[in-house]
């Protein structure tokens, strides 16, 4: 008995002997291991979304009988019926027959960099014309090789144009849209132009997985399996319901993926403000 009384005043004794500073140190130390973070609200986005649009004829929305933009003016009616969404601001900055090289080279602007400065979303149509242009180049022997030589031409300047709007603004959420293939009415003797358009795109989906603000939207098989006409009197580009359906498209991926990504980016920036 005698033991276990002296074991008993030793025990108070040595945890007496602790400072209360230590013991508040310990207190901390189990208190901060389990940090607990507030649930961000369902409706917490920017009231207002600023978009730039970049590109080519698609953005410009060249075979819109509305000359609004193509698939812009869909796009923004659908985007601000989004909860937390009150107005969105399209910024239309596609320009006719622009080839990667052409998008890469206004983006050095001080214009566009301006622009990208002040967006939350930049969406990219680009590629079309890369193709175009192998064709117009290779007209007398065109050959298979000629659009794998210049897909890797494509995928080394479709880099540089994320690197260039990641570089001004890091975060950025970036959407590339994917290539639709109309070129089987102006070139029906090259029966692969589907397979050509199906490996551009595969390029275009490996550059984007490296960026994790990136997205891509395929919007290949809206066009290829179409019951009704979709494109413009030219047979190239998209007429009004092609528009219409390129932005449901779009819609689909932002609603899904994008907006919440910047909902939270948005949120972060927020708390960390405060």
């Amino acid at each position: 008995m005698k033991k276990f009384f002296t074991l008993l005043i030793l025990s108070a004794l040595f945890l007496s002997s602790c400072s209360q500073s230590d013991q508040w140190a310990l207190h901390q130390i189990k208190k901060s291991a389990a940090p607990v973070f507030e649930p961000i609200p369902a409706d917490f986005l920017p009231e207002n979304l600023t978009v730039l649009s970049a590109g080519d004829s698609l953005t410009q929305g060249v075979g819109d009988s509305t000359d609004q933009g193509g698939y812009l003016p869909y796009l923004k009616t659908m985007l601000e019926k989004e909860k937390g969404i009150q107005h969105v601001d399209f910024l239309n900055y596609g320009v006719k027959g622009n080839r990667t090289t052409q998008l890469l080279k206004r983006l050095q602007s001080i214009e566009m960099k301006d622009l990208v400065k002040q967006s939350d979303l930049v969406i990219i149509t680009i590629g079309g014309n890369d193709i175009m242009k192998v064709v117009r180049d290779n007209i007398s022997n065109l050959q298979i090789s000629d659009f794998v030589k210049e897909k890797e031409a494509y995928r080394k300047h479709l880099t540089q144009i994320i690197e260039a709007i990641v570089q001004e603004n890091p975060n950025v959420s970036i959407v590339l849209v994917g290539l639709y293939n109309p070129f089987s009415k102006w070139f029906s003797d090259i029966k692969e132009m589907d397979e050509i358009v199906a490996d551009w795109n595969k390029a275009g989906q490996s550059v984007i997985v490296n960026y994790p603000n990136a997205y891509f939207v395929p919007i290949e098989d809206v066009f290829l399996h179409a019951d009704e006409n979709l494109l413009y009197t030219d047979n190239f580009h998209p007429n009004d319901k092609g528009y219409q359906l390129i932005a449901e498209r779009l819609n689909e991926t932002l609603e899904e993926r994008v907006i919440p990504d910047i909902e939270k980016k948005a949120y972060l920036v927020t708390t960390e403000e405060n």
